[in-house]
């Protein structure tokens, strides 16, 4: 199909995000034959709160590398528009890859299913209809940092979508495993918590979004300007520093990367990775290949996104998130905004790992639930706005 290349074509904005949002020209309509898949894990909030945030940040990451390797395998040049949402994903794709990827998915959760317990949802709308549902979907590459690049959303259709398949999910009862379908290559999550650099200082994930769609690009640039003016540049608050990440050998943190990523225990994978964590604390503290894949870690950490919200994670000293809430209290209390916080002492990492030179991503999270936690905060709110 002609725009199956639409997302990997599209010009890479080498500028600062808040310069991006000056302009409506530097967004492209999402094609119409596109669709939209969300991946998201059932009651997230209480799995969570059952202590299984582990569980389930390693659910959602895997969704995300079993989507990128299916899409490797078929087209190898093809790139696909993501998101991390710490409980689940969302992806954007050309209709001749939409039957493959679900049949994927699908299989995914069936196994997530056997291993966790945890129910995946998984959906897809296409891009038709949500415009056809009045919601807006425009898309700009954004150079985020000098090694990561990421797509940024305007508009409420990625919203629209997962309200549209959450509302309409119904679970398949007795769905055959099939294990050929499961490609995890590349799943690395065994990394210890990350503490701020400043012993006083807090990692704070917030989730926020605009009330009217089409004022999405003004209010999120006044905001990221507040952001900068408050906490510094976004290197500066970045919670993924090379110096703070140490390795966790824990037996128990292989075996659950290890019950996520094949379909059946293999002790010589455990053994095997437990020797490789265990060595590569000398080979990232001494050796110079080791520090330099250190380095480019917090380059190609997912530690903000725009899909329609604001979805990020940095670190800040409390009397500066106490400012920055007030701002924010302000423009809810002005009806401009909705969001949902949570601030916490520290930001887990799970990895997605093909080549340590060239090829991976690190997909960030706050402890005791992160994401998840403020999500629920946000829900609150949005009901009550609604009534």
């Amino acid at each position: 199909m002609k725009n199956t290349k639409f997302y990997t074509e599209l010009k890479k904005l080498n500028k600062p995000l808040v310069a991006i949002l000056e302009k409506d020209s530097d967004f492209t309509a999402v094609p119409l034959t596109w669709h939209v898949v969300v991946v998201d894990i059932q009651n997230s909030t209480q799995a969570v709160q059952d202590g299984n945030h582990h569980q389930v940040n390693l659910t959602a990451t895997g969704s995300i590398i079993s989507v990128l390797n299916t899409v490797r395998k078929i087209k190898r040049n093809i790139e696909i528009p993501y998101f991390f949402g710490g409980d689940g994903a969302t992806f954007l794709l050309p209709k001749d890859l939409l039957d493959k990827v679900i049949a994927v998915l699908d299989n995914y959760s069936v196994h997530i299913k056997r291993k966790t317990n945890l129910v995946l949802r998984v959906g897809h709308v296409s891009v038709k209809e949500l415009v056809s549902e009045k919601c807006h979907l425009k898309i700009a590459k954004h150079q985020l940092t000098e090694r990561l690049t990421i797509p940024i959303i305007l508009g409420n259709g990625l919203h629209k979508a997962e309200e549209i398949i959450k509302s309409n999910f119904k679970e398949l009862p007795n769905s055959k495993f099939n294990e050929s379908l499961l490609n995890l290559e590349g799943m690395e999550c065994r990394w210890e918590e990350v503490n701020p650099e400043q012993n006083k200082a807090k990692v704070v994930c917030l989730l926020l979004d605009c009330v009217e769609e089409k004022n999405q690009r003004a209010i999120y640039k006044e905001v990221l300007i507040k952001m900068d003016a408050i906490f510094g540049t976004f290197t500066e608050r970045q919670p993924i520093k090379s110096e703070r990440l140490k390795l966790d050998a824990s037996l128990y943190k292989i075996w659950e990367e290890m019950r996520v990523s094949l379909a059946d225990k293999n002790w010589f994978y455990f053994i095997k990775n437990w020797i490789k964590t265990n060595i590569g604390r000398i080979y990232f503290s001494l050796s110079k290949s080791g520090k330099k894949y250190l380095e480019q870690i917090g380059q190609l950490s997912h530690s903000f996104m725009l899909d329609g919200m604001i979805n990020t994670i940095f670190t800040a000293e409390q009397d500066k998130i106490d400012l920055f809430i007030d701002y924010l209290n302000q423009l809810e209390t002005e009806g401009k905004i909705v969001y949902g916080i949570h601030v916490t002492h520290a930001s887990v990492m799970s990895c997605y790992v093909l080549d340590r030179k060239t090829s991976h991503s690190h997909f960030v999270d706050g402890t005791e639930g992160g994401y998840t936690s403020a999500a629920k905060m946000l829900k609150v709110k949005k009901k009550a706005l609604a009534n």
